[in-house]
């Protein structure tokens, strides 16, 4: 088990560190928005059209990196939202079995069919070199790679949820305590 919960701590670290990347291209999102809306107006009071759509774009696309990668960090941060009217009742045990089965039995399975059926896609996206059919779009071929790669991450997550719940079942629970988030995570998860 020693073994597993090394991998275990090597993915939570991984997604701890893409969390923390995408977190700062929020404020990137906010301050393009207000760069295009600002060039919009100062363009309609000066008679010019200053704003494109490839900084709307760009939001968007950000928005959907934001969306995507930080889903395994927010599993690895138990901050997604649970159905709490049985699993708030159970104990640290029974927390830990309705865990692995959820994870066994519907993150894996969706994630690796979502990454299968998302390679063709991106793959042809690639080959065509996709752009926007929008006037000043941006390319989509790259925003197309990040589907499978966050479900690639989001199924490692949930890999290692699934291990440390195998240890709180086999007895195993003391050796997590080296699993526990750090400060700038709780910090993190405040906000």
């Amino acid at each position: 088990m020693q073994g597993l919960l090394t991998i275990a701590r090597y993915i939570d670290g991984l997604n701890r560190w893409v969390g923390r990347l995408v977190y700062w291209l929020g404020l990137l999102m906010i301050l393009i928005g207000v760069y295009n809306a600002t060039v919009r107006y100062l363009g309609a009071y000066i008679g010019e059209n200053l704003a494109s759509n490839a900084y709307l774009e760009a939001q968007w696309y950000l928005f959907g990196i934001l969306f995507l990668l930080g889903a395994s960090y927010t599993l690895n941060s138990n901050g997604h939202v649970r159905v709490d009217v049985v699993y708030g009742q159970l104990g640290e045990r029974g927390r830990a079995i309705v865990d692995l089965a959820g994870t066994l039995l519907f993150l894996l399975p969706f994630c690796v069919l979502l990454t299968w059926l998302s390679i063709k896609w991106v793959s042809f996206s690639w080959q065509t070199l996709e752009m926007s059919g929008n006037p000043g779009g941006l390319p989509r071929y790259p925003i197309k790679t990040v589907v499978p790669v966050a479900f690639v991450l989001l199924g490692l997550q949930g890999i290692s949820q699934a291990i440390k719940a195998a240890a709180v079942l086999t007895g195993d629970r003391e050796r997590l305590q080296d699993d526990t988030p750090n400060a700038d995570d709780e910090r993190v998860r405040n906000l």
